[in-house]
């Protein structure tokens, strides 16, 4: 509360600020370039006001856990996993985020087998979570002689790193741990010892690793606080289909499904298949502009919500 009253202070500042100096450049001060770089930053601060206000799950302010797999394919797949990396770190870093990449599992030839990076920002996880689901790639692959067009998949799932003070239980009877030496980096102790670990959970078939860290027992606890944000999604999941039930008509797009392709050839053009926002430059995209791509897909999030919301109320009046 307190964040969004500091926030509207903010704005009212800029805003009297512009008119001092509207009032300034009438009577003839040389202050127009200070007024446009003043308005071009009210124009960012009314943009991050609309995009708060698209929040509304209480996990949305929390820090992300986002993991990469490659679908079938190979290299190919595996290549384009990495791609799907470097985009979500280079778009981390254009929001001021902190990353840590927990778990790096490189692919044999290229690319990654797996990639779990933790992204740590105010709303990391209301933004991110709107990228869960499968990524399809078109292009010309680079690892074909013959040059042909290629078709590869990767699949993007994204949790909330959840407080400590959410209880989650998990019976040991439930859990499979095997340790192994470390692949990815990891400075001096990588590959000497079997440090890194491996946590599968029986009941859910859920399978969490980490080897970022110095020691086994720091990947172990890593490990556990993965499996619980999981296990915590899980769960919100189960609740969230109690309350489409109330629906005659679901959206199609599930958890996991495609959401969005990445034609690199014979055109260059990527598309949200939720929202139907697409554009051309595809370069400006992989190198983490996503701005317009989750935008769309929160104002889309937001309007479902607000219809679940009428179609409940409805329901209830009339029992």
């Amino acid at each position: 509360m307190e964040k969004d009253l500091s926030f509207g202070r903010k704005l009212q500042e800029k805003k009297e600020e512009i008119e001092v100096l509207l009032e300034l450049a009438e009577e003839g001060e040389a202050v127009i370039d200070e007024l446009q770089q003043t308005v071009q930053a009210l124009e960012t601060e009314l943009q991050e006001a609309e995009l708060r206000a698209l929040f509304f799950d209480p996990d949305d302010v929390r820090n992300a856990i986002l993991t990469i797999h490659p679908g079938a394919g190979g290299t190919e797949s595996q290549d384009w996993a990495q791609m799907l990396f470097r985009m979500y770190l280079r778009y981390a870093e254009r929001k001021g985020f902190k990353t840590e990449v927990i778990d790096f599992q490189p692919g044999e030839e290229a690319g990654l087998k797996s990639a779990t990076i933790r992204v740590e920002g105010e709303f990391a996880f209301g933004l991110l979570s709107q990228e869960s689901g499968v990524h399809r790639l078109v292009r010309i692959s680079p690892f074909d002689a013959n040059k042909r067009r290629h078709t590869s998949f990767a699949a993007v799932f994204v949790y909330p790193e959840i407080d400590e003070d959410i209880e989650v239980e998990i019976n040991p009877d439930d859990l499979k741990i095997d340790t192994y030496r470390s692949s990815g980096k990891g400075g001096q102790h990588v590959n000497r010892t079997d440090s890194a670990v491996r946590i599968t959970h029986l009941p859910t078939g859920i399978v969490v690793q980490c080897q970022n860290e110095r020691s086994q027992h720091q990947n172990k606890a890593r490990a556990m606080k993965l499996l619980k944000a999981r296990l915590y999604e899980i769960e919100k999941k189960k609740k969230q289909e109690k309350i489409d039930q109330l629906e005659d008509s679901k959206s199609e797009i599930a958890w996991g499904n495609q959401i969005r392709s990445y034609v690199l050839h014979p055109y260059k053009m990527i598309k949200d298949l939720r929202t139907r926002v697409e554009t051309g430059d595809v370069d400006r995209v992989l190198d983490g502009d996503l701005d317009d791509f989750i935008k769309a897909t929160l104002m889309l999030r937001k309007k479902e919500a607000l219809n679940k919301e009428n179609l409940t109320a409805e329901v209830k009046s009339s029992s």
